[in-house]
C-alpha cells in the first residue's frame, strides 16, 4: 500500500470530533454533511427538501428528504442510492414492521434490507460473491444510511432507547441485492406482488445470521433437511411459540438453488419441505422455558420456525459455493414489508 497523495483536508478531523460529540455517528468516521453535498444529493432526484417520507419510531419523528439525505451523505452514499434509502425507511415505518420494537428491544434485532429490480444494477449493488460482506459501496452505505437515520431521526440511540444487550454487526449495515440473474426461481419482489421490472426494497427485522453449509446434498428434500435443522435454535423461541417469530429468511446461493430447481423443486415446494422439518419438540427446551411458554398461554406443542410455510422467505444471493445463511426473524413480532423505489 501507499499513502494517498491527494490534497490535505484540514477540516476533516475537526468535523469528526464535532459530529461525534453531537451523537450523530455510529462510531465510525462519517462524511461531513455539508450544505453543498446534501443539496447535490437532493437535486439529483428533484426531491423537495421538506417533503416528508414517513415518521420514524420510536420517537415518531418526521423524516424529510433533507433529513434522509443528510444521513445518506454521512454514510458515504452516492446520490443514486438516496431513493433506495428512502424506500427502506418508508417500509420500516409501516405498522406491521414494528419499528418501535425492533429499535428498542434488548434483543439484537436489526433491519435487513433486500433490493430487487433494475435499481440494483443501476447503482452497482452486489448480489454475488460476498453479498453480505464488505467491498461494495452501495450495499455498505445504504444499510449504514438506514441505521444512521433510525438513530438520528427516529431516536434509537444505543443505551438510551436502543437497549440491545449485545447488538450485532448488522446494526451498522445489512443490505444486499437478490441475485436474480442466477436464480432459477421467481424473485422476492415478484412473489410479493410487484412486476419483474419494478425496483423494490424489502425490509426484515432479523436477529443475526447463521451459516448453512451442505456440500454433498443435491436432492431437494436433503437440502431442505439441512436448512430446517439449521433453523432449530432454542434461544430464538419467542412468546408466540415460534422459533424466531414471523418470517425467517433463507439466503441461498445460486448453485444450491439450481440443484433444487433441477430436482423439481419450486420455491414454494422447498418452503413446504423446510416447514415440515423445522420444528423443535418442547422437551428440547429447558423446563423453565417450557413452563414460561405454558404460563403465557403460548404454544405447548412443537415449536415451528413460522406460522405457515409461506411465511418463510427464500432469497437467492451469493457467488460460487454452497454456503447459505439463515436469518431468524426477530421474535418480538415483526413482519417483512416491501416498498417500491421512487426513482
Amino acid at each position: 500500500m501507499d499513502l494517498w497523495k491527494g490534497p490535505p483536508d484540514s477540516g476533516w478531523d475537526k468535523a469528526q470530533e464535532e459530529l461525534a460529540a453531537l451523537g450523530l455517528t455510529d462510531g465510525l468516521p462519517v462524511v461531513p454533511p455539508t450544505q453543498a453535498r446534501v443539496e447535490a444529493m437532493l437535486r439529483s432526484h428533484g426531491y423537495a427538501a421538506d417533503g416528508v417520507v414517513c415518521n420514524l419510531a420510536p420517537l415518531l419523528q418526521p423524516a424529510s428528504w433533507r433529513d434522509i439525505a443528510i444521513n445518506a451523505v454521512m454514510a458515504g452514499c452516492t446520490p443514486e442510492c438516496l431513493p433506495v434509502v428512502g424506500a427502506a425507511l418508508e417500509a420500516m415505518a409501516a405498522p406491521e414492521f414494528n419499528l418501535t420494537g425492533v429499535s428498542t428491544t434488548t434483543g439484537s434485532a436489526a433491519p435487513l434490507v433486500i433490493v430487487n429490480g433494475p435499481v440494483a444494477a443501476r447503482i452497482g449493488m452486489n448480489a454475488a460473491a460476498n453479498a453480505l460482506g464488505p467491498g461494495n459501496r452501495a450495499n455498505a452505505t445504504i444499510g449504514r444510511a438506514v441505521s444512521l437515520a433510525l438513530r438520528n431521526i427516529g431516536g434509537a440511540t444505543p443505551g438510551e432507547l436502543d437497549m440491545a444487550t449485545l447488538g450485532q454487526p448488522a446494526k451498522y449495515t445489512c443490505c444486499f441485492a437478490e441475485n436474480e440473474a442466477q436464480s432459477p426461481w421467481t424473485p422476492l419482489h415478484v412473489e410479493r406482488g410487484h412486476a419483474a421490472g419494478d425496483s423494490v426494497v424489502t425490509v426484515v427485522g432479523v436477529s443475526g445470521t447463521v451459516e448453512v453449509v451442505d456440500s454433498v446434498s443435491s436432492k431437494g428434500e436433503d437440502i431442505a433437511q439441512t436448512y430446517a435443522q439449521s433453523m432449530l435454535i432454542a434461544g430464538t423461541a419467542g412468546g408466540a411459540g415460534f422459533l424466531g417469530g414471523g418470517q425467517p429468511v433463507i439466503i441461498m446461493p445460486p448453485e444450491q438453488a439450481e440443484s433444487c430447481s433441477l430436482a423439481g423443486y419450486s420455491k414454494e415446494r422447498l418452503k413446504a419441505e423446510i416447514f415440515e422439518r423445522a420444528w423443535l419438540a418442547p422437551e428440547q427446551l429447558s423446563p423453565a422455558v417450557r413452563e414460561h411458554h405454558a404460563g403465557r398461554g403460548g404454544n405447548t406443542g412443537p415449536l415451528r420456525v413460522a406460522e405457515t410455510a409461506a411465511d418463510i422467505l427464500i432469497v437467492v444471493a451469493g457467488g460460487v459455493g454452497i454456503k447459505g445463511a439463515y436469518a431468524p426473524n426477530w421474535g418480538g413480532g415483526s413482519r417483512a414489508v416491501t416498498r417500491k423505489v421512487r426513482w
